[in-house]
Protein backbone atom coordinates (compact mmCIF):
# COMPACT_ATOMS: atom_id res chain seq x y z
CA UNK A 1 0.00 0.00 0.00
CA UNK A 2 1.40 3.33 -1.03
CA UNK A 3 0.96 6.32 1.08
CA UNK A 4 0.89 10.03 0.70
CA UNK A 5 1.62 10.49 4.40
CA UNK A 6 5.00 11.38 5.40
CA UNK A 7 4.85 11.07 8.81
CA UNK A 8 4.99 7.46 10.03
CA UNK A 9 5.94 6.31 13.37
CA UNK A 10 5.69 2.95 14.60
CA UNK A 11 5.14 1.80 18.20
CA UNK A 12 3.59 -0.57 20.21
CA UNK A 13 -0.06 -0.33 20.98
CA UNK A 14 -0.39 0.34 24.77
CA UNK A 15 -4.15 1.19 25.08
CA UNK A 16 -7.49 0.25 23.31
CA UNK A 17 -10.19 1.87 24.84
CA UNK A 18 -13.68 1.58 23.56
CA UNK A 19 -16.18 3.79 23.69
CA UNK A 20 -20.33 3.39 22.38
CA UNK A 21 -18.78 4.29 18.59
CA UNK A 22 -15.96 5.68 18.73
CA UNK A 23 -12.38 3.67 20.54
CA UNK A 24 -8.58 5.54 22.04
CA UNK A 25 -6.16 3.89 20.65
CA UNK A 26 -2.82 4.68 22.69
CA UNK A 27 0.84 4.20 20.80
CA UNK A 28 4.16 3.92 22.66
CA UNK A 29 6.72 4.80 20.07
CA UNK A 30 9.74 3.63 22.43
CA UNK A 31 11.11 7.41 22.39
CA UNK A 32 8.71 8.97 24.84
CA UNK A 33 6.56 9.76 23.35
CA UNK A 34 2.74 8.36 23.50
CA UNK A 35 0.45 8.83 20.24
CA UNK A 36 -3.44 8.72 20.87
CA UNK A 37 -5.59 8.15 17.90
CA UNK A 38 -9.37 8.24 17.89
CA UNK A 39 -10.58 5.99 15.06
CA UNK A 40 -14.45 4.16 14.69
CA UNK A 41 -15.08 0.60 16.70
CA UNK A 42 -15.39 -0.87 13.22
CA UNK A 43 -12.17 -0.09 12.11
CA UNK A 44 -10.78 -1.42 16.05
CA UNK A 45 -12.37 -4.75 15.12
CA UNK A 46 -11.40 -5.12 11.32
CA UNK A 47 -7.51 -4.13 12.05
CA UNK A 48 -8.02 -6.48 14.90
CA UNK A 49 -5.89 -4.14 16.70
CA UNK A 50 -5.08 -5.65 20.22
CA UNK A 51 -2.92 -4.47 22.97
CA UNK A 52 1.28 -5.55 22.26
CA UNK A 53 0.57 -5.11 18.46
CA UNK A 54 2.92 -3.58 16.86
CA UNK A 55 1.31 -0.57 14.63
CA UNK A 56 2.13 2.34 12.97
CA UNK A 57 0.78 5.87 13.63
CA UNK A 58 0.13 7.82 10.43
CA UNK A 59 -0.17 11.64 10.55
CA UNK A 60 -0.67 13.75 7.68
CA UNK A 61 -1.50 17.21 8.49
CA UNK A 62 -2.18 21.09 6.72
CA UNK A 63 -1.33 22.54 9.75
CA UNK A 64 1.39 22.52 12.68
CA UNK A 65 1.28 19.79 15.18
CA UNK A 66 1.97 20.60 19.16
CA UNK A 67 3.66 17.71 21.23
CA UNK A 68 3.85 17.81 24.79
Amino acid sequence: MKLSARNQLQGKIVEVAKGPTTSHVRVDNGGGIMITSSITNVAVDELVLRVGDIAYAVIKASGTIYLA
